[in-house]
């Protein structure tokens, strides 16, 4: 866990803010106030060796990208928005800039947490890069490098829900979304869980009290508190650590040096900085430092 302020009202409000404004933007459909310029390189394709995969993907000059739209801050597209917004497609953009790819040729394509794995198998996504966190099951199956961003879990619930932090939900009904890591750390509490495919379904649901509370990471969950808070509040202190790291096919293990050598340049000019300060930042988080990726094998 970083220095996420999430117990702190200026936290909550600035995140209040956030959202409203990352609405009212959405309904607006085009602003790019949530993102930064990044200078594509343009030689890029010459700089890669035959048989790459990095290298095929700047010869053909696009890429296509799952990613979270319904994750205010990290990944959300509303309905006339042409692209999504947050810091996960922030990275994308980082990432397609090095193999020379422009943002407006990135095909994005919504992905849920319980599909993150088919699509890089099957070949539908090139990257995910969709608040999935980094773990020793998914690694089996996929390339996982990273991180790039470090959460911690924590509990939305109804505002005077008897349930004030992770002890208090034993034998009670938590939802997160299908595929999660969230669902499996609340059962190992004694939780009863319930997946949905989305995260705005399980929000709804603790909302009109059908379920007694939704789990997944701090960040995410105060999002969706600061959309309604009248009536919803996140509780509790984080109780996991969450790694968040970009998935690839396992068919092109070459790929993780590359993300890995890719993100650190972004940390080490700047531009991971100004990505998460126009996204995440906006919510009164502070702006991280870079956790230490992880080594590529």
């Amino acid at each position: 866990m970083r220095n996420i302020r999430s117990k702190t009202l200026l936290a909550a409000v600035g995140l209040a803010l956030s959202v409203s404004s990352l609405a009212a933007c959405g309904n607006a459909g085009s602003s790019d106030s949530e993102s930064v310029d990044v200078k594509v390189d343009d030689k890029a394709a010459s700089s890669f060796d035959d048989g790459t995969r990095m290298k095929e993907l700047a010869d053909a000059g696009k890429i296509t990208i799952g990613v979270k739209f319904d994750q205010p801050g990290i990944g959300f597209k509303g309905a006339t928005d042409d692209a999504p917004k947050g810091f996960d497609p922030e990275m994308g953009k980082i990432l397609a800039a090095s193999l020379g790819i422009p943002a407006d040729k990135i095909t994005w394509k919504e992905t849920i947490s319980d599909n993150r794995e088919p699509f890089l198998q099957k070949g539908e996504v090139d990257l995910v890069i969709a608040s999935y966190s980094i773990t020793d099951d998914r690694r089996k199956v996929v390339g996982q490098a990273g991180p790039y961003y470090v959460t911690g879990q924590q509990l939305l619930v109804k505002k005077g829900s008897d349930i004030k932090s992770v002890d208090d939900i034993k034998g009670k009904e938590v939802c997160s979304v299908t595929g999660s890591t969230s669902l499996d750390n609340v059962e190992a509490k004694g939780a009863k869980p319930r997946g949905f495919d989305t995260y705005s379904e399980c929000r709804d649901q603790v909302a009109d009290g059908s379920v007694d509370s939704m789990t997944t990471d701090g960040a995410i969950l105060l999002g969706y508190a600061a959309l309604d808070p009248d009536n919803l509040e996140v509780v509790g202190d984080p109780f996991s650590e969450e790694r968040y790291g970009i998935g690839y096919s396992k068919d092109s293990p070459e790929m993780c040096q590359w993300i890995t050598d890719t993100i650190k340049k972004a940390e080490d000019d700047g531009t991971y900085d100004k990505a998460f300060e126009a996204t995440l930042g906006k919510s009164g988080v502070d702006t991280p430092e870079a956790p230490k990726m992880d080594a590529c094998t």
